[in-house]
């Protein structure tokens, strides 16, 4: 991983090769993964190739609502952490709460860096004194966001480095890790969502329920549309709901959206002429240009 065969890749026009090579060795593997656990293999990987092992990934289901975890995943043994993540008020204090929630930039985390950060009590600074004695001394962190639905998440590298050595790993390699974590993130949560009818059980007669639900179709209508009875619609449609744990039509139809089964109202090819809008800065000029091609 990282490291194919030259002759597997695919090749790269002239233009794209000013980015860093190992960048770009990681774009390329990224852009064939078929699934989530994939990504994260090729992110620990690129961890491992900088001497930054020790991988966090965690993503949360709001900006500011946080309780509703969907991801925690690390590249190592995280078990110590867990009776410290049962304190809430330690956990209050964490880098994913007090910075990732709420800001974009970037920055350096661990018992190295403790001084470099915002006020943090006692305890939290002994459990990065815990966390140096398991070989994460510093780290590289990087604020993450999808806003459809929101969510915040943080990604860190993290290895058993002194202050020095870290800044010396971020001046080579802090490009690689920010384009990394974004596009590595982007890919893990579409795929991630993809999986989502086999990781839930949800069979074809299901996803086909679920796609007339978000079409708003009725009961009534749905039986007529499959030849099946109102009882086999429902019958079909209490399975989908214990498989998954959604008990609202709206949420249904949501779900549906989510998991591609319904096409983007915003992006519905030949439903509505193609608009264009021209805006030039400085030129005080803002152009709505419709196409006369596109079916009314």
């Amino acid at each position: 991983m990282l490291d194919p065969p030259p002759s597997e890749r695919r090749p790269l026009v002239e233009a794209e090769r000013y980015t860093p090579e190992l960048l770009q060795a990681f774009l390329l593997e990224l852009e064939d993964t078929p699934r989530s656990v994939d990504v994260w293999k090729l992110i620990v990987a690129l961890g491992q190739r900088i001497q930054l092992p020790y991988v966090d990934f965690i993503s949360a289901s709001s900006f500011q609502d946080w309780k509703k975890t969907l991801f925690i995943r690390t590249s190592y043994d995280s078990n110590w952490l867990q009776a410290i993540n049962e304190n809430t008020e330690l956990q209050r204090w964490s880098y994913f709460r007090n910075h990732a929630m709420h800001y974009l930039t970037p920055l350096m985390v661990g018992i190295e860096f403790v001084d470099e950060y915002r006020h943090i009590p006692e305890a939290r600074v002994e459990v990065l004194r815990i966390a140096a004695r398991h070989g994460i001394r510093a780290g590289f962190s990087i604020p993450l966001r999808v806003n459809s639905p929101p969510q915040s998440a943080i990604m860190t590298f993290s290895g058993d480095h002194s202050r020095r050595q870290m800044q010396a790993i971020v001046r080579a390699h802090g490009w690689t890790l920010n384009v990394a974590a974004l596009m590595g993130h982007q890919r893990y949560l579409m795929l991630f969502a993809q999986e989502f009818p086999e990781r839930n059980q949800i069979t074809e007669k299901q996803l086909e329920l679920l796609k007339m639900i978000g079409a708003g179709h009725q009961d009534k209508t749905i039986a007529a549309e499959l030849g099946i009875s109102i009882s086999a619609v429902r019958q079909r449609l209490n399975a989908l709901i214990q498989n998954t744990g959604i008990t609202s039509r709206a949420e249904l139809a949501a779900l549906a959206m989510s998991l591609g089964v319904l096409p983007d109202p915003f992006n519905r090819p030949g439903q509505y002429p193609a608009d264009t809008l021209v805006e030039m800065d400085n030129a005080g000029t803002r152009i709505l240009r419709s196409s006369q091609n596109s079916p009314p």
